[in-house]
This record gives structure tokens, C-alpha cells and sequence, in this order.
């Protein structure tokens, strides 16, 4: 199983001088399963560079998961250029937001006066699959899902393929229950010993008190889930609007002595737009 980023930002994309190291694009990540398939997480801004990526890999088949569809995690999917060309394919997971369908929350993106290209517009064949809820798989690759402490219907996701796992819970607020959350000890559970943990982490400790319940998590909750879970690796993922190259770095130093204190063996890092592993 392949890894890769293309966005780690949230809330909104940006750019300047400030933010080149991690990136200014919004959430997406692709994973190429062993057996050859393509899954893609998310259609944040990221997913313009990967669709220009698979076209140039002649990659003409695709899997799209979303986590939610809040607009820095589905806005990239009217740039997707793969979806211009008839004979590619897009299998969508197909399920419900806040009573809309997936299909019809990709319409209502791509529609006037939001948009001049119309989702009837695109030429690949583009499916939407029920069977791509709670626990299935995708070639090689097992996937489960877990609700996230966000908004309704927010989904985070675990990869596993030959005794490999990678956990992906962005927008996932570990200080704070909102109506879908899960425990603690659910979240631990899901995430026990995985190979890579990507979990959201934007707040740092001081920032997190006047940003309680908005749907995201202080950097120390999101260590204390990874020691107690036993992961292996931790990537922080979405990444403030705000946060410079530096600070983030700060942080991840500030991360790595906290975990020296303790005696963890767990590593940890930012997530950049260029990171690129295998498990």
C-alpha cells in the first residue's frame, strides 16, 4: 500500500512564501493498493495535482471516499481533470449528508451560479456505490470506518492490506462530544497499533480553549490517542489556515520532546503536500 498526500491544509487553501514547505492545498490522499487500485480520500484542493498526476500515469480507473463534505474536503472535485475525459471511471461512495446523497451534494457544487461546468457535464462515467459504507474492500485493501466528533455523517477510515494499516481521522475532536463521537477508548481501539496515524491536529493546547467544539483537536489530545493506541507513526494533519512553515515545525519539535519525556518510541511529523510512503 502506497501513501501519498496531495492537501493537508484545512479550512481553506493558501499560499505565499510562509507556507511552501507543508503546502497550502486542502485535504486529499491517495492510496494505490498492492492490487493495483487507486482510492482516493477526500476532493479538497489537493485532488486538482493529483488528477493531473493520474493522467499522466494513465491511471483511468478510480475510487473517491469522502470523510464529509464540508468545502475544503469536496471543493477540489470541480478541477478533477479526469474527469473530463470519456473511458476514465469514478466509483464515488454513495451516502447520506445532512439529507443530501452524495451525487446530489457534487451537484449542487457544480451548478449555477456556483459553478459554469455542470456534473452532467463531465465525460468519464462516474459511479456511486452504497456498498462502500461501514466495512468493505477495495481490491487488496480492507477498509473500515469509524464516525468522527465532528459534523453529522463525518467519517474517519482505516486501510489495512497485508497486516499493514494506515488510520486517516481528520476533523476529529477528541476534546469535546459532539452528537456522533465516539469514546476515547473507541477511537484508541480503532486506531490500535497502526503502522501510520494521519489525525487532525490544529489547535495547539493554548489555542484549544477558545476553540472548543468546533470540530477539531489540540496537538496533546492527538499524542496521548497515538501513545495509548500504540501507533507507530504519527502524522499531524489539517493543518491551520494560519500556520506557517515554521510554527509547524515548532510544534513537531515541541511534539518530539514531549515523546522523548515520556520514553515513547512513536514518531511524529506534520504531514506535507509531497508526503509519499509505503507500507
Amino acid at each position: 500500500m502506497r501513501i501519498k498526500c496531495w492537501g493537508s491544509r484545512g479550512s481553506i487553501s493558501v499560499s505565499g512564501k510562509e507556507f511552501v514547505e507543508y503546502g497550502g492545498d486542502t485535504t486529499c490522499i491517495e492510496i494505490q493498493a498492492d492490487s493495483g487500485e487507486v482510492i482516493i480520500v477526500d476532493a479538497g484542493t489537493g485532488i486538482r495535482r493529483l488528477g493531473i498526476s493520474l493522467i499522466q500515469r494513465q491511471v483511468k480507473s478510480f475510487h473517491l471516499l469522502l470523510t464529509h463534505c464540508h468545502w475544503d474536503h469536496i471543493l477540489g472535485i470541480a478541477f478533477f481533470r479526469p474527469l473530463l475525459k470519456k473511458g476514465n471511471r469514478m466509483v464515488c461512495q454513495d451516502r447520506q449528508f445532512a439529507g443530501l446523497s452524495t451525487k446530489e451534494v457534487f451537484y449542487e457544487v457544480m451548478k449555477d451560479p456556483f459553478f459554469p461546468v455542470r456534473m452532467e457535464d463531465f465525460q468519464a462515467d462516474i459511479v456511486y456505490d452504497k456498498s462502500l459504507n461501514g466495512s468493505f474492500n477495495i481490491g487488496s485493501v480492507a477498509v473500515e470506518t469509524i464516525p468522527t466528533s465532528h459534523s453529522d455523517g463525518s467519517v474517519g477510515y482505516k486501510f489495512t492490506e497485508n497486516g499493514k494499516s494506515f488510520v486517516f481521522l481528520t476533523d476529529n475532536e477528541l476534546g469535546f462530544a459532539h452528537p456522533q463521537s465516539r469514546t476515547r477508548d473507541e477511537y484508541i481501539d480503532f486506531c490500535s497499533n497502526a503502522d501510520i496515524l494521519f489525525h487532525d491536529a490544529e489547535y495547539t493546547a493554548d489555542e484549544y480553549p477558545s476553540k472548543t467544539g468546533w470540530g477539531h483537536s489540540s496537538v496533546t489530545d492527538v499524542l496521548d490517542l497515538a501513545m495509548t493506541a500504540g501507533v507507530r507513526e504519527l502524522g499531524l494533519i489539517h493543518i491551520n489556515q494560519d500556520r506557517t512553515d515554521a510554527q509547524m515545525d515548532d510544534i513537531v519539535s515541541d511534539c518530539r520532546t514531549y515523546l522523548a519525556s515520556k520514553k515513547s518510541t512513536l514518531t511524529c511529523y506534520a504531514v506535507s503536500f509531497n508526503f509519499d510512503t509505503s507500507l
